[in-house]
């Protein structure tokens, strides 16, 4: 038997993991209140609202993929678009090349509250009060943080004092950052949902009244608090104060959607994802890339091919994917394709960003990518996330390159009927915008993935969603749905979900089920040879940051071939996710990362 960090769950009854205990434990009350997987991920969605505020937000963004009993697998798209006034004219008469990481400049209009109503309203069983709260709860009476919270707070204390002192208010009360043992607060996230409630408890039945809240969301005291924040001068990474875009008009006039997956069939598995305004279908093509017979599990041949098939998948990510345009997704997976792109993977690694030409089209890459050549001095191997912080002269709190790095989370549930959910929340961090101080969350940045530069499937287009490097996945198993997971990781996550899945196909299950937890727990790695979704855009050719518990042989072979090798600690690779349903027998099982700390399974 292998042995593991925790075991691989089993039940009949439910299951959860998300990247917090708390969120999972009280998606899991749900459960044992009767409610179902859905009404279960809405609550701890919220919940991770304000237990990881500096991963994700309510005026976020959140994609999701569900597999309702008896119904179709569907994507949930809780992106929201680039505002009426986001033009790329706009943002390049301010002098900008870039659009800002921070600040109202990046915001898109936001989208994670709305799609988890939707949900809700079409999919759950439960009331708005009955998912709220736990939410509600842990913002009026406080939770222990996890350190995280406090050492982002401390490295943007300087910005936070002098400039978003809404944000101090909330983060830095006394002049002192949260910290692990002393319970944090937020009451006026409380006190914004507990009025959204007062004001929806006239609307009638139970979906009316979700109808009703996201009323309130979109045209209500919420809408108006939000445009009064994107039109204040705020500081950002660009080191200049600017105005947002976003209007009225702007949060009334955008909804959450439903959209058919984008899915691929290997070895009896069929791997759902979003479209190509998520990064989603650069795992599936990984998988394409892929030949018949794969090189020994983690062998130094096996991380290499992996590694050189990302490499291939992102740079058709840089290329062609986006909202902006129409995406050849067809020819983008096709079999005959992918042999001619897999035939460039050599026995070296390679250091050139390659896009392919799918259907006869030449590819075209943004003209910062093509630019951008050898190591960028100032990227962090091991940051998963963007760099958040606007810059200030003479902040020592701030880390050595300027920055701290936000990221994201992650939530899968599976019920005792069979349904099943994986949602990857973000955005809205408390160090990308100033709280709204009426409110007690912020704005988002999705807009810093976009391009300035007209022409590109990626280039910031007003009524688009930027392409969102959120990305959950669900797969199954002869057309049954078997598996929800997901990670934070923002570049990195269809690599850190690609290894985890093979790991999960590929190694012999054990106690009767898939292993879970040991395909979590295995040595990870990731590859930045391709331009960072974040600003400043970065990249790193030719690198691997490796787990230092990696087979120092393998390790050896790599930099024999030609990579960059990044020795990082032993468990920071990844903070994936999942829960399963074996469909013969009914048994539910979950897993959860240990990395971090903070994620958490639960079931019974």
């Amino acid at each position: 038997m292998q042995f593991t960090t925790r075991p691989t769950l089993q039940g009949t009854f439910g299951m959860v993991s998300s990247t917090h205990w708390l969120a999972s434990q009280s998606a899991m009350a749900v459960l044992e209140d009767g409610g179902n997987a859905f009404d279960a991920a809405v609550a701890g969605a919220f919940v991770l609202h304000v237990v990881e505020p500096h991963l994700n937000g309510p005026a976020g963004e959140v994609p999701a993929v569900l597999a309702p009993v008896g119904g179709e697998v569907r994507v949930l798209c809780g992106q929201g678009v680039a505002p009426a006034g986001a033009t790329v004219a706009h943002y390049t008469a301010l002098g900008l090349d870039l659009v800002p990481g921070t600040g109202p400049l990046a915001a898109a209009v936001p989208g994670a509250f709305d799609a988890w109503m939707l949900l809700l309203r079409d999919h759950g069983t439960r009331s708005l009060d009955e998912v709220l709260k736990y939410a509600i709860g842990y913002a009026e009476h406080g939770h222990p943080p996890v350190d995280n919270v406090g050492a982002t707070v401390e490295s943007v204390r300087r910005l936070f004092e002098t400039e978003w002192t809404s944000s101090a208010e909330l983060y830095l009360p006394g002049g002192r950052a949260p910290k692990p043992g002393t319970p944090l607060r937020n009451p006026a996230l409380a006190a914004t949902w507990k009025r959204l409630l007062a004001e929806t408890a006239g609307a009638g039945d139970r979906e009316a009244r979700i109808e009703a809240a996201r009323e309130v969301w979109r045209r209500g005291f919420i809408a108006e608090a939000l445009v009064r924040q994107a039109a204040r001068p705020t500081l950002d990474t660009s080191g200049e104060r600017h105005s947002g875009t976003l209007t009225a008009d702007d949060l009334a006039g955008w909804s959450a959607t439903y959209e058919t997956p984008v899915t691929y069939d290997w070895n009896g598995w069929t791997v759902c994802k979003a479209g190509p305004w998520s990064q989603g279908p650069a795992l599936l093509q990984q998988l394409a890339l892929l030949p018949p017979e794969l090189p020994p599990y983690a062998s130094a041949d096996y991380v290499h091919l992996l590694t050189e098939g990302c490499k291939l998948a992102m740079a058709d990510r840089e290329a062609w994917y986006g909202d902006a345009a129409e995406v050849p997704l067809a020819e983008l997976l096709s079999d005959a394709y992918n042999a001619g792109r897999r035939a460039l993977v050599g026995e070296r690694a390679c250091y050139e960003l390659r896009p392919g030409s799918p259907g006869g089209r030449a590819p075209r890459l943004p003209a910062h990518a093509r630019v951008v050549a050898g190591a960028d001095p100032g990227f962090n191997p091991t940051g998963a996330g963007e760099p958040t912080v606007a810059r200030i002269e003479g902040a020592a709190e701030v880390a050595a390159d300027g920055t701290t790095r936000g990221d994201t989370c992650h939530l899968d549930v599976v019920d005792r009927w069979g349904n099943m959910i994986a949602a990857t929340p973000s955005g809205g961090w408390l160090q990308s915008n100033p709280v709204v101080p009426e409110l007690g969350f912020p704005l988002g940045t999705r807009l810093q993935m976009t391009w300035l530069e007209e022409g590109l499937p990626n280039s910031l287009t007003p009524g688009r969603r930027p392409r969102t490097t959120l990305t959950p996945s669900l797969a199954l198993r002869d057309g049954t749905p078997v598996m929800a997971f997901g990670t934070p990781g923002g570049d990195q996550q269809d690599q850190w979900q690609l290894h985890f899945f093979l790991a999960v196909a590929l190694r012999v299950p054990v106690r009767g089920g898939l292993d879970l937890q040991g395909a979590i727990d295995a040595p990870n790695w990731h590859n930045d040879s391709f331009p960072s979704s974040f600003h400043p855009r970065g990249r790193r050719p030719g690198s691997v940051s490796v787990e230092s518990r990696t087979d120092p042989g393998v390790v050896e072979e790599l930099r024999r071939r030609g990579h960059d090798v990044t020795m990082v600690p032993a468990w920071s690779e990844g903070r994936l996710c999942a829960v399963a349903r074996d469909p013969r027998t009914g048994v539910l099982s979950a897993a959860a990362n240990p990395r971090g700390m903070q994620g958490y399974a639960v079931g019974r």
